[in-house]
């Protein structure tokens, strides 16, 4: 007895792409049958996948909740088959670094959940007292920035504030996400150059990803700490990252869609919808990316999903110096990467491993999320990966409509979605919402 099936000739498996029948009951999956059950709906050709895992989003709500909000970033994450987010401690306010502002998120959340949502935590200089709390209030780990995050209620750390607090994170085993850019000089853009990309690129620098990322190495080993490198732009950092691996230190990385999709080369002065920290980088540098996401140096993909106010990105000026740093993407998670993965000769099994698989191990949740396997939860996405579509603002459903992806054209269009075994998202329409749960760490 099941409550409902589904049946695809291609369901990606921890074994490959098979014909199969995909069983579903109280939420989980059941089992996974070979052929068609019947009784079971078929998608024909189209691809059932796990549900997408992205552990680096920023909502923004509480407190700036005109920027994006839990609404309105969930219901565009199950529009691109995202059925679960981990939402950053910053640019809500107040930032998530005490157990009074964990809650206030916690509180914000509610009748807000169209997907899955989990939290990290924040280390900022002084709340080294508030890490054990917010562990017991079931965080998945901790965000920390090497510079500033361009939130003054969210301080950057030096090395002093982070070995306070990585013993702590260490003993439970729990990540300490970094933000690796460690300014070694001023690079300044000079009166009169905010206008230009090649500028802003070039202030901040490959060597300040590099510096900070061989401090986390450092510290890394010293405290056997799980160290986590969110976005990762320089490629100069791929050997000592990979040294690392190889010697078995606990470190993982992930790159960003817009790294591996965009180039330098090919942004023009002013298109301040571009800008992100650290900077999209030049094509050769991209392409090195994409060789060790292939190779396994780099872990997994996520959005860094960073929206603001349209006025906060200085469209109408063209200031890179004023804008806003961030990019409105986790609607575009999977069309994206799927886009740009065709060109480097990448498979469909490559975008589940990235997209799904490795981004649950961050936060531990790989015993419930990322696979399609019997026991795990039946979070799904159903898409057609022959299928191609132009970005349009009327089909954007993040709170505003900026984004570097409007009028590209996309391979990859989610038919649906399902959550918990229940079909929430169907040909471009919204069927079943709030289905989505608070994620908390036991």
């Amino acid at each position: 007895m099941f409550d409902v099936a589904i049946h695809s000739n291609r369901v990606i498996t921890p074994e490959g792409i098979t014909n199969a029948t995909v069983v579903i009951k109280n939420g989980l999956i059941g089992d996974v049958i070979p052929g068609l059950l019947d009784g079971a709906a078929d998608v024909g050709d189209n691809i059932i996948m796990p549900g997408i895992v992205d552990p680096h989003v920023h909502i923004n709500e509480p407190g700036r909740t005109e920027w994006e909000g839990f609404e309105t970033a969930t219901r565009a994450a199950i529009a691109s088959g995202v059925t679960t987010l981990v939402d950053m401690p910053l640019n809500s306010s107040p930032v998530t670094t005490t157990v009074d502002a964990f809650e206030q998120k916690i509180a914000s959340t509610k009748n807000q959940l169209h997907a899955n949502c989990s939290f990290w935590g924040g280390v900022i200089p002084g709340n080294e007292k508030e890490i054990e709390p917010l562990i017991e209030e079931g965080v998945f780990g901790f965000k920390a920035f090497l510079v500033h995050s361009g939130i003054d209620e969210f301080p950057n750390v030096a090395e002093k504030d982070l070995r306070k607090v990585m013993p702590i994170i260490a003993s439970h085993r729990l990540p300490l996400l970094v933000h690796c850019e460690l300014p070694t000089s001023h690079q300044l853009i000079g009166r009169g150059q905010q206008h230009s990309y090649l500028n802003y690129l070039n202030s901040r620098p490959k060597k300040w990803e590099d510096d900070a990322i061989a401090l986390m190495i450092r510290l890394c080993q010293e405290f056997d700490c799980r160290v986590h490198v969110v976005h990762l732009s320089s490629a100069n950092s791929i050997d000592q990252i990979q040294k690392a691996k190889e010697k078995g230190l606990p470190l993982t990385v992930e790159t960003c869609q817009h790294y591996l999709y965009f180039n330098a080369e090919d942004i023009s002065d002013g298109r301040t919808e571009f800008k992100c920290a650290p900077p999209i980088r030049e094509k050769e540098n991209n392409a090195r990316l994409w060789q060790a996401l292939k190779d396994g140096i780099i872990d997994f993909v996520a959005t860094d999903h960073s929206p603001c106010l349209p006025e906060m990105k200085k469209l109408d000026s063209g200031d890179f110096l004023q804008a806003w740093g961030g990019i409105a993407s986790v609607q575009f998670s999977l069309p994206v990467l799927w886009t740009a993965a065709k060109r480097h000769g990448c498979s469909i099994d490559d975008i589940a491993k990235w997209l799904c698989e490795k981004s649950s191990e961050l936060p531990g949740i790989q015993k419930a999320k990322g696979k399609i396997q019997k026991g795990l939860d039946a979070d799904l996405v159903v898409w057609d990966p022959e299928k191609a579509f132009v970005v349009t603002e009327n089909m954007i459903h993040h709170k505003h409509k900026l984004t570097p992806y409007l009028h590209e054209e996309l391979w990859g269009v989610v038919e649906q979605t399902w959550v918990h075994g229940k079909r929430v998202y169907d040909g471009g329409n919204f069927i079943d919402l709030n289905q989505g749960n608070l994620l908390r760490r036991v």
